[in-house]
C-alpha cells in the first residue's frame, strides 16, 4: 500500500513538482494525495491542479498569531484526506511545538544548506559570506526548533569564487529536486529507522564518491 502524503506551500511548488514526478512512478511507495497552500495565489497550485492532484487553500492571514487554530484546520484537512506524511515545500509558517511533536517522524522539510550549517534565512548568502567551498541541500524531519531535526539525506555541489547567491541557489536547487524524492522513497518504504536524534537508513550504499571543491588541475 502506498502512503498517503500530503504538500504544503506557500509559492511556486518547485519541490513539490519534483515529488508529484517521483510518486508517478508505479514502484514509488507514497502517493501525492493533497497539495495544501496558505495562500491562494501561490503558483504551485495551479501546477498541482495540473498533474490532477487535489488542492486546498487555508489563508493563514485570516488566522493572525493564532497558529494552534491554524493548525486545527490544517489537521482536519489531513484527517480528511487520510494523510499519513507530509512534505514541506517552501511552506512559509511556522508550526508550534504540539504540531510538530505530533508529526514527529512523519514530517520532512528540505533546507538549501548543509545543515547543521547556515539554518534559516538566506543560507546561500550565509555560505558566501563564510567562504565555504561546498554547499548543498539536507532533507530532515521537523522538530520545534528552526532547521534543526535528524537529518534524512544530503546533497553537496561545489560553491564557486564568482557565485552570487542567485547562482548558488539554482545550482543547490538541482540537487534539492534530485534528493527530496529520494529521501521520501526512504520513509514511505520503511528505510529510515530513528536513534535518539540520528536517522539510520536500510539499503544505502557507499558508492566511494567524493565531492572536492576547489579541484586542482
Amino acid at each position: 500500500m502506498k502512503r498517503r502524503v500530503a504538500i504544503l506551500i506557500s509559492g511556486r511548488g518547485s519541490n513539490m513538482a519534483a515529488l508529484i514526478k517521483a510518486a508517478s512512478a508505479a514502484d514509488y511507495p507514497a502517493e501525492i494525495s493533497v497539495v495544501i497552500s496558505n495562500r491562494a495565489d501561490a503558483l504551485g497550485l495551479e501546477r498541482a491542479r495540473a498533474s490532477g492532484i487535489a488542492t486546498v487553500v487555508i489563508e493563514s492571514k485570516a488566522f493572525g498569531k493564532d497558529r494552534a487554530g491554524f493548525e486545527a484546520k490544517l489537521q482536519a484537512v489531513l484527517d480528511q484526506h487520510g494523510i499519513e506524511l507530509i512534505c514541506l515545500g517552501g511552506f512559509m509558517r511556522l508550526f508550534t511545538p504540539e504540531f510538530t511533536k505530533a508529526w514527529y517522524g512523519k514530517m520532512l522539510n528540505i533546507h538549501p544548506s548543509l545543515l547543521p550549517s547556515f539554518p534559516g534565512l538566506d543560507p546561500h548568502g550565509q555560505a558566501l559570506r563564510a567562504g565555504v567551498k561546498i554547499s548543498g541541500a539536507t532533507v530532515h524531519f521537523v522538530i520545534p526548533e528552526t532547521d534543526a531535526g535528524p537529518i534524512v539525506m544530503q546533497g553537496a555541489v561545489p560553491v564557486a569564487d564568482d557565485d552570487t547567491p542567485e547562482m548558488l541557489a539554482a545550482r543547490i536547487l538541482e540537487v534539492e529536486h534530485r534528493i527530496y524524492p529520494d529521501a521520501l522513497r526512504l520513509l514511505a518504504g520503511g528505510g529510515i529507522r530513528l536513534a535518539g536524534h540520528v536517522c539510520e537508513t536500510t539499503g544505502s550504499v557507499d558508492l566511494g564518491d567524493r565531492l572536492i571543491s576547489p579541484a586542482l588541475r
